[in-house]
């Protein structure tokens, strides 16, 4: 799916960049795959950007595939309020685009150069921000697939005579979208009424109530799920148009005597219908704690009589539903835990079960498809592009760099 941050580590490793100043930096993809693999999103340092293209400017590149055609791409700001009086791009993290490889396509070339012309911005196809206006939600999107979850305005009490709505859960809510450019800000200015019927753009009709939602996570002793309430704070870390980066914390919860804190990085790339979600908790006097991610057992929306069928992989540490409604379609729901081989349930959820250590993150993946955008129309079509994304977060593509003079 995504160039992880130990294989990134292994490339700069292998890098063979020579001291001259070059024209041009050639960047190789090696896929080790037979299938087809849509949106691959390739992250370059930027650091060894600038060591082939010494003093680039962010706003003057281009990255061109094979034919010489320039493709979309963005460069991550890891510190903006850094000086940089040699032009060497201090403040920059990484380089991102994507390849999309077809079917039996082993390798693929592309090139960074400079241009002497400002490049026009590209459209943004993977968007996260904060609503302060809708009670502190937080929501974010790609062009396939729309999510929110809730924040402490929606919890607090509600002042006598206000009608104002309150919702204590750290679930993860899910917005269909049947067109492939941002809606949430369009969704939101419309109004709450208007976002749960389909207007021609998609809907909210994705139930979240006090479950963990599509994705969200808890605390499992064995019987119980502890969980975290509405998220305290967040931050964005990159905000498109292809891969967009943020985090959201969540205070101390007790977990069976035990204190427990989470930070949760989501990485939202274009292209993609499950984002890619790494949970750090923090908790001391033990070893390690047993995590639980879970799916609602009952996310239709309401009146909906609906038919759901669950599927477990222990194979691939995945858990996934697929949802038949009686008037609004149907939808797909999953989650990818890889290394996971344990399952339960509670009251409210389906349950993957993994280990984690304090201060160590635990990677998943989660999202959903509604049959409705016309992509993803059938469970074993649901099943199929689930199980191939645990098979792409398992095999990761190589990239490697190569100045050209």
């Amino acid at each position: 799916m995504t160039l992880n941050r130990s294989c990134a580590a292994a490339l700069l490793s292998s890098l063979l960049l020579p001291a001259a100043h070059a024209a041009s930096l050639r960047v190789t993809l090696s896929n080790e795959l037979p299938t087809a693999r849509a949106s691959e999103t390739v992250t370059i340092p930027w650091s060894e950007v600038n060591k082939a293209l010494p003093g680039a400017l962010i706003q003057r590149l281009a990255v061109k595939d094979a034919n010489g055609k320039p493709v979309p791409y963005q460069v991550t700001n890891v510190a903006p309020l850094a000086k940089d009086p040699q032009n060497v791009g201090a403040a920059y993290g990484e380089l991102i685009f994507q390849h999309s490889f077809k079917a039996g396509e082993k390798s693929v070339t592309y090139t960074v150069e400079t241009t002497d012309s400002v490049t026009q911005a590209f459209p943004v196809q993977a968007y996260a921000r904060y609503v302060q206006e809708r009670l502190d939600d937080f929501a974010w999107e790609n062009d396939k697939l729309a999510h929110r979850t809730y924040g402490p305005a929606l919890m607090a009490p509600a002042p006598p005579g206000s009608g104002k709505e309150v919702l204590q859960t750290s679930g993860l809510d899910l917005w269909f979208k049947r067109v492939p450019y941002p809606i949430v800000d369009r969704w939101y200015n419309k109004g709450h009424d208007h976002y749960h019927h389909d207007e021609g753009e998609g809907m909210d009709m994705y139930n979240v109530g006090k479950s963990r939602g599509a994705g969200g996570t808890g605390i499992w002793d064995g019987k119980t799920l502890y969980t975290s309430v509405n998220y305290a704070g967040w931050k964005i870390l990159a905000n498109g148009p292809v891969r967009t980066i943020f985090e959201l914390r969540y205070d101390a919860w007790d977990a069976a005597g035990t204190p427990v804190t989470e930070v949760k990085r989501f990485t939202v790339d274009a292209g993609h219908y499950l984002d890619r979600i790494d949970s750090t908790f923090e908790f001391k006097d033990k070893a390690s704690l047993t995590v639980a991610v879970g799916l609602n057992k009952t996310p239709s929306d309401k009146g909906e009589q609906p038919d759901i069928e669950v599927f477990r992989d222990a194979a691939d540490g995945t858990l996934l539903q697929w949802i038949k409604q009686k008037t609004k379609g149907e939808f797909g729901t999953a989650i990818i835990l890889p290394g996971a081989t344990e399952f339960t349930q509670d009251a409210l959820n389906h349950l993957v079960l993994a280990p984690v250590k304090p201060g160590q993150a635990l990677r998943y993946y989660a999202g959903g498809a509604w049959n409705r955008s016309g992509e993803i129309t059938s469970a074993a079509q649901w099943k199929a592009y689930v199980a191939d994304a645990a098979r792409r977060a398992r095999s990761p593509i190589k990239v490697s760099l190569q100045a050209q003079p």
